[in-house]
């Protein structure tokens, strides 16, 4: 149910359930994990796309299995769920390898949350994400309550998670839950080719950049100011950064391969 597929340093990523909206059900958790666990440690891979088959991204958690649980009074299955969630948006934030999120339908509960744990979103115009969880009584996992406001602000977070409603792609990009949206049959090919202009790009300048960023969310400027001059002093003795100038001074494409 979950399918990986690397090609020209690219790891694709695909949720396959596609009659059931690509609901997360029986080890698909631990295969996703695993899966960008594999990504992390692939020297072949520079850059992560997360999506999903058929028309959804991703529904969600299997609600007919969480109900089993619930009437079970089954916490220790349920926390197994939430573990697993909690270490794939962890997996996602600590890789050094950016994660794009080709967002191609639905995107509710855990879905949203996978989709906001990466680090760029492209959607299809169809596409809808939602916080869903409060429709079935639930409370956001899978760090939706700190991704959520930091994309769209505390005011607008607290409406989406309190209502469960879904915010079209339209919404979406102009509130910021989403980067990009283009037409739907344009998103395979717009999604390889912004992971492909990264993929080609210095490994280790766009691994600190990524690290960068995160920091940028607790530290003063001095701290960042610091973070960044770490990153450049590694990256100007890298064997990539001496590529990339001659590159420049020969006028053609810098080959970088991450040294």
């Amino acid at each position: 149910m979950i399918r990986t597929e690397t090609d020209i340093h690219i790891t694709t990523i695909t949720l396959d359930r596609p009659e059931k909206l690509n609901a997360f059900s029986g080890t698909m958790r631990e295969d996703l994990l695993a899966a960008l666990r594999a990504a992390a440690g692939d020297p072949a891979c520079r850059v992560v796309v997360i999506t999903g088959a058929g028309r959804a991204f991703c529904a969600g958690g299997d609600v007919e299995y969480m109900s089993g649980l619930q009437k079970d009074g089954n916490v220790e299955a349920f926390r197994k769920l939430l573990d697993a969630g909690r270490d794939i948006v962890t997996a996602i934030a600590e890789m050094a390898k950016p994660v794009i999120a080709s967002v191609n339908g639905i995107a509710a509960g855990a879905g949203c949350n996978l989709a906001l744990a990466c680090d760029y979103r492209i959607a299809s115009e169809a596409a809808k994400l939602g916080e869903t969880f409060v429709r079935i009584g639930l409370h956001p996992d899978w760090g939706g309550t700190w991704f959520l406001p930091r994309l769209v602000g505390p005011g607008r977070a607290m409406e989406i998670l309190m209502t469960g409603r879904m915010v079209d792609a339209a919404e979406a990009l102009a509130i910021g839950m989403v980067d990009r949206v283009v037409p739907a049959a344009d998103l395979p090919a717009e999604t390889a080719t912004l992971a492909s202009i990264i993929a080609q790009g210095p490994p280790l300048a766009i691994a600190g950049i990524k690290r960068a960023l995160a920091a940028s969310r607790s530290n003063t400027l001095r701290a960042q100011a610091d973070l960044e001059s770490e990153h450049q002093s590694a990256a100007f003795l890298s064997r990539d950064a001496g590529e990339g100038m001659a590159a420049f001074f020969e006028k053609r494409p810098a080959r970088f391969d991450g040294e």
